[in-house]
């Protein structure tokens, strides 16, 4: 379809402008102010306004003619208008006769136009403003010529129908849209209206199948027909077509919008862009007084006070702008009349037009002030539980005084109030048995907690803080002695000026006896004290002061046994190379007639050279004072023959005559000469004791046995039952004259070793064998791993056995041992045997080549294992070592070079002499070796294997705090 056909179909028929020009430009005015902007010449404009005068003469004449004749004067007056404004134009204008449009565009902009005041009866032709009724419903138009066919479609009917121009033109629009059932009827219908009548009515159409055969859609369309004339006078038709399914859905959505906004339980509002009531439902009416209609035109500054009114007035302006919506904004007002305060939680949301233009916002109250309420006291109500849960959970963990105090204050500050203090009697905390402080109220109290939300402000009472540690009082007539001495809370209000609002002063009560007072304090801003919290302010107290009354008694215990426990157990928390370690001591102190007095029950666990550790367990016969000193000098003898590096049967033989002199006046020697002769009771004692003695390789596993008549170590293989291993017991230490045998046994990865005492499996209910199948039995069950959780890795090893601290607490509340009677002492080793990857080791032939060789080892081994700041270093000590070895030993040269929590070298030949370190002079070329590996290594020394020799050093791994010597300056300082 050309432009000068949609150009002549605009002209010959004005209403069918409206869809055409709305399809075709956003403002419909555009065609108005393009042609006011081509006008070039006054004549033109002239005849024009002559011709439209007189077309519109001729229009008011025949208005009461027939309606045929009425459209040919129309149609006449047109074509004149048309024929004026090309008489006119310039004859190098080539305008199209679209422009008809234009120039009646600019006769009606003209002021000279007589007749520019629109008449009663007569149509104005202006463009739609925004918010028509064209935003919602669907119009279309098209023309059908003098044959009946369709010779002009618009943009708007391609929408409407879904049909290009291309395809349409030339389309019978009564066989292509119309039923086959009713295609008669519209032909006839189609007959008159070619022969001049007007036509309008609702007709079911069907859009034609599309191309690929798929059917085309069905619809409901009310039609106005109005019969045209071709510029050769034949007879054509215009069809106006309006959608009638958006008008039936219109209807619908309007019905459905007053219901809903009429009906709703909610407080509905439309909003207009300045921010004024549109419109209001019922339910927001009855809430503010007057009827929907009187609260047309009102904003927000009617309804809430000033502050309140601009937050919400700013939340409607982004809403408007944004078109984001608000979703439960709480808003706090007045209703009219009343003083009490309300809540109301509102929706927000802004309404568009048809056409998507922003027209308002709507909003959706509903009042929550009762909802609020209940809220706030469930919220209490879970609060105080949620921290009796707590204070529960947090207070009591430590039998420490200070601690459980500071516990309590953890639990209320900030939850419960902002300010916290404990004191307690000065006269509990010293130990004193008799009844806390005075009769009034008034004795001397510690400070022993304090904890502040805002700052370190004192509480209500005036005078100086009192600081944490402080000893203090409070005067008799004092709100806070009042409480002590009635053992109920007070409630103190707070002082003018003051940052504290009011102060609850709550007695801590345990077993009916005061130990202190609680006070809680809220600052200004915040909610009073009531009632509830006053009762969980007591139970909170209560709870606190159980667990400080169960920590004074524990203090006063533990103080008095604390200096014989620090003897009994070994320095710091024992660590082992390859073997996880966990130990218990518990001293006897129920004995019926020296309650107080400890045994002699001893273990210890030593680090020797090459990684490897020695476990000790032992126990010295008797009790008091005199097997504790025993022990005492057992145990350091055992570290010091550990030290030398002995073998485990050379050990025991060496405490065996220490414990033979501890006895003599003299010493060994003198019980050594006193064996000759009868003894005498009057001049030395029997000191007795066992003992077994362990040393374990980390490197082979291996581990190797000597007793002293001690009970045997139980071991318990991964997916085994324990068993007591077969040690030959040997005699006790201190009767002498028999040797020791050795026992060697190696351990698989994962093994657990128990070494105990008598006080864990004998007792005078229980005989020695019933305890030691007892002590078996508790060991298997938490030692053994399930067949399906065997660890296949090292890695997995501590994930699959059960934490030894466990194992160890099993078997104690396992065992029926009546602790207390006894000593008891437990020591549980689980073996976890040094990685291969953590284990260089190399033969080297007595060549001098080999130094170099060992250098080269060592050098790509501690790459390896990332450890180049030690490469220089260990080369260096390394090459001396070999070097020795290579000079002085004898045999094959072995080099080992071993990694666990530090890095240690060995270097092993057969020869027996053992390395001497000397000071060489300054004139010597030598002997400075050992002093240059003493200077750069942590640790070094020798030990006698049973093939020769091994010498060896060791050196801190570099972790930024153990700092080694430059081999530079080490090698100058030598001079």
């Amino acid at each position: 379809m050309t432009g000068a056909g949609r150009g002549e179909l605009e002209g010959t028929v004005r209403v069918s402008e409206i869809p055409a020009k709305a399809t075709e430009s956003e403002d419909p005015s555009d065609g108005a102010r393009t042609g006011a902007d081509e006008r070039s010449h006054d004549t033109q404009a002239s005849q024009a306004s002559q011709d439209t005068r007189a077309s519109r003469d001729t229009h008011i004449s025949g208005s009461a003619r027939h309606s045929g004749d009425v459209q040919n004067s129309r149609d006449m007056r047109n074509s004149r208008d048309a024929q004026a404004s090309r008489d006119t134009r310039p004859s190098g204008d080539t305008q199209p006769s679209s422009d008809v449009g234009t120039v009646r565009g600019e006769l009606a902009s003209d002021p000279a136009f007589p007749f520019d005041e629109p008449r009663p009866g007569d149509p104005v032709w202006q463009s739609s403003p925004p918010g028509s009724i064209y935003d919602y419903i669907k119009v279309a138009s098209f023309s059908i010529g003098p044959d009946g066919l369709v010779d002009q479609w618009s943009l708007r009917a391609e929408q409407v129908f879904g049909i290009p121009s291309e395809r349409a033109v030339g389309m019978d629009p009564i066989e292509a849209f119309v039923d086959p059932d009713l295609r008669e009827h519209g032909q006839r219908k189609m007959t008159e209206i070619l022969d001049g009548r007007e036509w309008t009515g609702v007709v079911p159409f069907r859009v034609p199948d599309d191309a690929d055969g798929r059917p085309g859609q069905e619809g409901l369309a009310e039609v106005y027909v109005m019969p045209t004339r071709t510029e050769d006078g034949e007879k054509a038709a215009v069809c106006i077509v309006v959608d009638v399914r958006t008008l039936r859905r219109m209807e619908t959505d309007l019905a459905a919008s007053q219901a809903i906004f009429g009906q709703s339980p909610f407080g509905f509002v439309l909003i207009d862009p300045d921010l004024r009531v549109r419109r209001a439902n019922q339910r927001f009416a009855s809430l503010f007084g007057g009827k929907p209609d009187d609260h047309r035109g009102k904003d927000v500054h009617d309804y809430l006070a000033r502050p309140e009114a601009e937050r919400v007035a700013a939340t409607l302006r982004r809403v408007l702008e944004s078109g984001d919506s608000i979703t439960d904004m709480h808003v706090t007002g007045f209703l009219p009349g009343s003083d009490e305060r309300r809540h109301w939680s509102v929706n927000l949301y802004r309404v568009h037009s048809g056409s998507g233009r922003p027209i308002g916002i709507a909003w959706l109250g509903i009042d929550i002030t009762a909802r609020r309420a209940a809220a706030r006291e469930a919220a209490s109500a879970r609060r105080n539980l949620a921290l009796l849960n707590e204070a529960g959970a947090r207070i009591g963990n430590s039998l420490d005084l200070e601690t459980t105090a500071r516990e309590l204050l953890d639990v209320v500050v900030p939850g419960f109030c902002d300010l916290a203090t404990v004191d307690l009697y000065q006269g509990l905390l010293a130990g004193d048995e008799t009844p806390p402080g005075l009769a009034d109220g008034s004795a001397e109290l510690r400070r022993v907690a304090f904890a502040s939300a805002v700052s370190d402000a004192p509480f209500v009472g005036g005078g100086a803080p009192v600081s944490v540690g402080a000893v203090h009082h409070y005067p008799f007539n004092s709100p806070c002695a009042d409480a002590l001495r009635t053992a109920r809370p007070r409630h103190l209000p707070g002082e003018e000026g003051g940052l504290v609002q009011s102060t609850l002063a709550v007695p801590m009560v345990a077993h009916d006896t005061v130990v202190g007072l609680a006070q809680f304090a809220r600052t200004k801003g915040s909610e009073p004290f009531g009632d509830r919290d006053r009762d969980l302010a007591v139970e909170l107290a209560a709870r606190a002061a159980v667990c400080i009354d169960n920590a004074r008694l524990y203090r006063r215990e533990h103080e008095r046994a604390l200096i014989l426990q620090r003897s009994l157990l070994p320095p710091g928390d024992p660590v082992a190379s390859g073997l996880d370690i966990a130990c218990r001591y518990l001293p006897g102190n129920s004995s019926s007639d020296r309650p107080s007095e400890v045994g002699g029950d001893w273990f210890d666990v030593i680090e020797l050279p090459g990684h490897r550790t020695a476990l000790v367990v032992g126990d010295v016969m008797g009790r008091g004072l005199r097997a504790a000193v025993a022990m005492g000098e057992l145990r350091s003898a055992v570290r010091t023959l550990a030290l030398l590096d002995l073998e485990p049967a050379e050990v025991l033989s060496a405490l065996d005559e220490i414990a033979r002199g501890l006895g003599a006046p003299g010493g060994v020697q003198q019980a050594t000469r006193a064996a000759r002769r009868p003894r005498e009771a009057d001049l030395s004692e029997v000191y007795l004791a066992t003992c077994v003695y362990a040393v374990y390789d980390s490197v082979t596993r291996r581990c190797t046995f000597a007793n002293a008549g001690h009970l045997p170590p139980v071991l318990v293989e991964p997916g085994e039952s324990a068993l007591m291993l077969d040690v030959p017991p040997g005699m006790p230490l201190g009767v002498g004259g028999e040797p020791f045998e050795e026992v060697e046994v190696e351990l698989p990865e994962g093994a657990l070793l128990a070494l105990y005492t008598d006080g864990l499996v004998e007792s005078r209910d229980h005989p020695l064998d019933e305890g030691l199948q007892a002590f078996v039995g508790a060991l298997t069950d938490p030692a053994r791993p399930s067949p399906d959780q065997q660890p296949s890795t090292t890695a997995a090893r501590a994930d699959t056995y059960p934490n030894l601290e466990d194992v160890c607490d099993h078997v104690l509340n396992t065992l029926d041992s009546h602790h207390g009677e006894d000593d008891i002492a437990l020591l549980m080793a689980r073996v976890q045997g040094l990685p291969a990857g953590s284990v260089g080791d190399w033969t080297l032939p007595r060549e001098p080549r080999s130094v170099g060789r060992a250098r080269e080892y060592a050098r790509g081994q501690l790459q390896s294992w990332d450890l180049e700041p030690l490469i220089d270093t260990t080369e260096l000590l390394v090459s001396e070592l070999v070097t020795n070895a290579l000079r002085y030993g004898e045999g094959e040269i072995r080099l080992r070079l071993l990694l666990d929590r530090t890095l240690v070298c060995e270097v092993w030949d057969s020869g027996l002499v053992q390395p001497r370190r000397r000071r060489a002079r300054d004139t010597d070329e030598g002997g400075r070796g050992l002093q240059l590996v003493g200077l750069l290594s942590a640790a070094w020394g020798s030990r006698r294997t049973p093939r020769g020799k091994t010498v060896w050093f060791e050196l801190p791994l570099p972790d930024g705090e153990n700092g080694l010597m430059d081999p530079a300056e080490a090698l100058l300082s030598l001079f």
